[in-house]
């Protein structure tokens, strides 16, 4: 049998690697065409107009916390206290209107500068004090999360709530508060930030200097990029996008429920992570962070629809992340 001469072994190889670069590219879209047709098999009315809007609604705070992780990662950080961030600017913003009778932009401005405060003191010991980023993000989300716990006691904080002394809360959340939970505006608003931080990260000199920090930190620093001012803003942006997502979740569901935030970190990290490989970005990027979430909403969606109980999804979830991550570093060697 004779061999393969060096330009056949060559082309041979060109020819696999062009095939992993086209599953690498399209193989989260390629997976979401396929769940939609299964999916639409097993139950027609999943194609729906309403459902697909209703899985579009379902994933707009994902997305939005999403986002904020897509930037921390792209500055090679990880924010773990998004989830927390959020239940507290859930609590924060609720409480504005019930226990205080303020307006709607009282009650938002003070939920973000709230959660403003926790990305300045993730900044601080990450940057300053050299810990390392993951590390304090989880020490910080046990922190707010406790922080968020103290400040409602424990309690959920709804309209016409028994108060500690046993008379009722007097103040009303505001109608033009309640919009912003619901159709159309939470996803217009989803479609808007995914749009200006796609713009932002892949247009601006900004979002190129944090491309350029988060692939070698040593040679952004000898290029006279401000490394540092970069690192404190991709984690004030993390946590301003985590309040976004905690201030819509309450006005979608009117009340800030205990630790409101928790379940959609475990999502947004996915959502993030997923996005990596979308369309061969092989970077943290606002359109495949979005496109990430909406495979999460489809499988989400499609599995209640076909009846699998809930404490199953997060195997297939946990699942669709591991996959995603070994596609992801594996390209990456």
């Amino acid at each position: 049998m004779s061999e393969l001469n060096p330009v056949q072994a060559k082309n041979s190889t060109k020819n696999t690697f062009d095939l992993f670069q086209f599953l690498y590219k399209y193989g989260t879209i390629l997976t979401i065409v396929v769940l939609v047709a299964v999916f639409a098999l097993s139950n027609p009315a999943f194609i729906q107009g309403n459902n697909l809007i209703n899985i579009l609604r379902s994933i707009s705070i994902v997305t939005i916390i999403a986002i904020g992780i897509t930037i921390s990662l792209s500055v090679n950080g990880f924010d773990l206290s998004v989830g927390s961030v959020a239940s507290l600017s859930n609590a924060i913003v609720i409480s504005m209107f019930v226990w205080f009778s303020q307006n709607t932009f009282i009650a938002i401005f003070s939920a973000i500068v709230a959660s403003l405060l926790v990305g300045v003191l993730n900044s601080f010991f990450i940057i300053k004090l050299k810990v390392p980023d993951m590390l304090i993000t989880l020490a910080t989300m046990f922190i707010v999360q406790g922080i968020a716990l103290t400040y409602t006691k424990g309690a959920t904080v709804s309209q016409n709530m028994v108060m500690p002394d046993g008379s009722f809360a007097t103040g009303l959340i505001s109608p033009l508060f309640q919009k912003l939970g619901q159709v159309p505006w939470i996803i217009i608003i989803m479609v808007v930030i995914v749009v200006v931080v796609h713009i932002f990260l892949t247009y601006t000199k900004h979002g190129r200097y944090m491309y350029v920090i988060g692939g070698n930190i040593e040679a952004a620093r000898l290029s006279g990029i401000p490394v540092n001012k970069y690192k404190v803003a991709a984690y004030l942006l993390s946590a301003l996008f985590a309040a976004i997502g905690g201030i819509i979740l309450a006005s979608r569901v009117m009340t800030a429920e205990i630790n409101a935030g928790g379940p959609y970190l475990m999502d947004s990290v996915a959502a993030a992570f997923i996005g990596f490989s979308v369309l061969g970005a092989g970077k943290p990027n606002a359109f495949g962070t979005f496109v990430g979430a909406v495979l999460i909403g489809i499988l989400q969606n499609g599995l209640v629809m076909m009846s699998v109980p809930y404490f199953a999804m997060d195997i297939v979830k946990g699942a669709v992340l591991a996959f995603a991550l070994a596609l992801t570093y594996y390209k990456l060697k």
